[in-house]
């Protein structure tokens, strides 16, 4: 591992700012290669007629779109138009070798990225929509979108980008501007770029996952990731709003409070049951851990030639545990009122699915119960029938993603493997 430089030091500790927290004195977690770690990609077999994902009773599943390619994210406007992130992992230059990796480029359909954003517009808001456009091409691997005022913003994976926009518009014109260069380094692994607007809608959050696994190639390499960046909306003044975190993606503000929480995807390799996913309230300069420790003050003991205690001693114990290796990607609260009351203001997070467990993991969304602002349960399962029951070769139907919600109170999830979006309504 290359020694931390001086200057990244500097930068590492003054983000995580202040916070402490408490390890819990009952630790429940298993030793660091307690079992062997395992490459266990899925095998992605899709849907047959009839069958789809299975939510709770009274609820009902149906197609709302197909025909995409990797429908990965979701922004909703104030009009009700519907715009869906279309990109996908690049394999470009990387050796396609090994029957594993050949599975998860073949049934996953890994290689190649659209590049673009579709929209779709419910102009009645019930939830079917009448006509769809593509709104914009030729992108790079975009992921986040917003609108504010007369802008469109899009996060593609090396750059947030505005465009001119006027409410009701099918299509972006123009090359856009770019306002904050995103950092791109090799592998770039985790080239999502999801954003959000603060409380005021003044400024942007812009999250960033790690380039590797846990450092691999330095620290260097790590200036700007594992953290939720923040910019003023023309991208000035730029600062690290939390750090250590090693691939947060979605990102969402509790109902009625002014708390912002983040889903992270934590780190692979320590074994079947390291680390946990997991759902957690963001605090301003706080500290979560990469990659230095995992899950509070746990230690990863690959970062043993820079050990860094005094970083570890600060990280912040997340929230909530979403399972290990589940790839918890897609976060929102249910903020509206048709589904029942059990589920208001809670959360719903996508779990994209496992790479690194003997048994396979994620493949579903689960639901979070929030009350007064926080947890007050655990996670328990909402949308399921992904994992092929009884398959001995890890099949899988599809992979959920991106999760949003529509004006009735609908919410569509995107299944990026099957190039799919479903709808949950409750009936």
């Amino acid at each position: 591992m290359k020694k931390i430089s001086s200057a990244i030091t500097v930068l590492l500790i003054v983000s995580t700012g202040i916070c402490s927290a408490q390890q819990s004195k009952t630790d429940t977690l298993p030793a660091p290669f307690e079992t062997k770690s395992t490459k266990n990609f899925s095998k992605v077999i899709g849907w047959k007629d009839g069958q789809m994902p299975v939510a709770p009773p009274g609820f009902t599943v149906t197609k709302f779109a197909d025909g995409l390619e990797h429908p990965r994210w979701f922004y909703v406007a104030d009009n009700g138009d519907i715009f869906v992130a279309e990109s996908n992992t690049i394999l470009k230059g990387i050796k396609k070798i090994g029957a594993k990796i050949s599975r998860k480029i073949k049934t996953q359909r890994i290689g190649e990225s659209a590049d673009r954003i579709t929209m779709f517009r419910d102009a009645n808001k019930d939830g079917v929509f009448e006509s769809r456009y593509i709104f914009a091409e030729n992108l790079s691997q975009p992921f986040g979108m917003l609108i504010i005022g007369d802008h469109f913003y899009v996060a593609n994976t090396g750059a947030l980008v505005r465009y001119n926009y006027k409410k009701g518009d099918t299509a972006l014109t123009g090359a856009g501007t770019t306002l904050v260069t995103l950092p791109v380094g090799k592998p770039n692994q985790h080239w999502t770029r999801n954003i959000i607007t603060n409380k005021k809608g003044d400024k942007i959050l812009i999250a960033v996952g790690s380039n590797t696994n846990v450092a691999d190639k330095g620290l260097d390499m790590e200036i700007r990731r594992a953290c939720i960046l923040e910019v003023n909306l023309d991208g000035t003044a730029e600062r690290i709003y939390a750090s250590g975190l090693r691939n947060p993606v979605g990102m969402a503000w509790a109902p009625g409070t002014n708390t912002l929480w983040t889903a992270v995807n934590e780190r692979d390799l320590l074994g079947d049951d390291l680390a946990p996913d997991y759902l957690t309230s963001v605090k301003e300069d706080g500290f979560y851990g990469w990659p230095f420790a995992y899950w509070g003050q746990h230690a990863d003991p690959r970062m043993k030639d820079d050990p860094h205690p005094e970083l570890v001693a600060k990280t912040i114990v997340p929230d909530v545990s979403l399972g290990n290796h589940t790839a918890s990607l897609g976060l929102i609260f249910y903020d509206q009122k048709a589904f029942p009351a059990k589920y208001r203001n809670g959360a719903f997070i996508t779990q994209h699915g496992s790479w690194n467990r003997k048994e396979l993991s994620g493949y579903k969304v689960v639901f979070v119960p929030f009350s007064k602002g926080k947890p007050s349960g655990q996670p328990e399962d909402f949308l399921t029938n992904f994992i092929v029951a009884g398959s001995t070769d890890s099949e899988v139907r599809g992979r959920p993603v991106g999760i949003t919600l529509l004006a009735d109170g609908s919410m569509l999830v995107s299944d990026d493997t099957n190039n799919t979006i479903w709808r949950v309504a409750y009936k």
